[in-house]
């Protein structure tokens, strides 16, 4: 919004002592945050706009620096300004993780993320966060009917319908709260993720952050709704990681028998999250772009549901009535 704009260009003229300050457009992301990027005495900056209200500052600068104190690669934070919702920051270029995966570089950078996932779980306090409980959980899915198949399809399900999708979400929610608890990034994946100095990754977008499932934010590096593998290599980076994560005290070896319905299902819940998600971001946001990433957040569904009957309903759904019905809907819209 251009009064924004005008309050950080003000904020940024006084803090930096500048006459006049040149801002670009750095990204955007899926919440009410903006960034631009500027420079000042040579050196680049990320000016972040979260507007009051609807973003929280404090977390994210709280975490940055706790995170940072732990070794982690966050933007270290230069000057701050809660009340307006603004944020001077380390500017980690634009080596994006999406942008540099490929099959040669894909065992060198997730093993990096890796690592960098097993010092938030192993060190990161939950102490003060959210907890991920059987509400929250619920929440999330019901993004999925309320926002996906209502609102996006205009589908209007039947009793059996409802009744299988009940009944998969109370399955899901019971094995994500059988899992051991930790601290969860929440959007752990390859477009919060960057190439930087040493150490590396670059972490973004973890303000999010809540007390939960130690699963939730391997599956989402590894089923990313935004790049897929095989599912081979994904489960030969999921069980390395369950290696390190015993090696670390984050998880007992006992868990081996668990671990792997533990991933699928936790993958279930947030591509169900991420699917509702992505549709309203085009509908209450004007946002498009991400519904081209739903059908492949779909499909990580249909990989993993054969293997456990009470999401057998679930996967017929989609399978029958929600990706025909995105696929007339695509068929239908006109080529920008």
């Amino acid at each position: 919004m251009p009064e924004r704009r005008a309050l950080l260009e003000n904020w940024l003229r006084s803090v930096l002592d500048r006459d006049e300050v040149v801002l670009a457009p750095a990204s955007g992301d899926a919440s009410f945050r903006r960034y631009w990027r500027l420079d000042h005495e040579g050196t680049r900056y990320i000016a972040m706009d979260a507007p009051p209200g609807q973003e929280d500052t404090g977390r994210f600068v709280r975490l940055a620096r706790a995170w940072r104190d732990l070794g982690l690669r966050t933007p270290e934070i230069y000057r701050e300004n809660p009340q307006e919702g603004f944020l001077l920051l380390e500017d980690f270029g634009s080596r994006l993780y999406l942008d540099h995966l490929d099959g040669a570089s894909a065992d060198r950078l997730y093993g990096d993320a890796l690592g960098a996932l097993a010092i938030i779980q192993a060190c990161a306090t939950t102490a003060g966060l959210p907890v991920y409980d059987d509400a929250f959980l619920r929440r999330e899915m019901a993004l999925f009917r309320d926002w996906l198949v209502e609102r996006h399809l205009g589908l209007v399900l039947t009793a059996r319908e409802e009744a299988d999708l009940e009944a998969a979400l109370t399955y899901l929610a019971a094995s994500a709260l059988e899992q051991p608890r930790v601290c969860v990034h929440r959007d752990f994946h390859s477009r919060n993720l960057m190439i930087t100095a040493s150490p590396s990754p670059g972490i973004l977008d973890f303000q999010d952050a809540v007390a939960g499932p130690v699963t939730y934010d391997l599956v989402s590096l590894l089923r990313d709704c935004y790049i897929a593998w095989p599912r081979a290599r994904v489960e030969e980076w999921a069980w390395g990681y369950f290696a390190l994560a015993v090696q670390s005290g984050i998880l007992r070896q006992e868990a081996e028998a668990d671990f792997q319905r533990w991933f699928d299902l936790m993958g279930v819940q947030r591509h169900l999250k991420a699917s509702g998600i992505f549709a309203r971001l085009h509908r209450r946001d004007g946002k498009p772009g991400y519904l081209a990433d739903i059908p492949r957040t779909l499909g990580y569904i249909l990989e993993v549901a054969p293997a456990y009957p009470p999401l057998r309903g679930l996967a017929d759904l989609i399978q029958a009535r929600v990706l025909p019905a995105l696929a007339d809907m695509t068929s239908q819209t006109p080529a920008t």
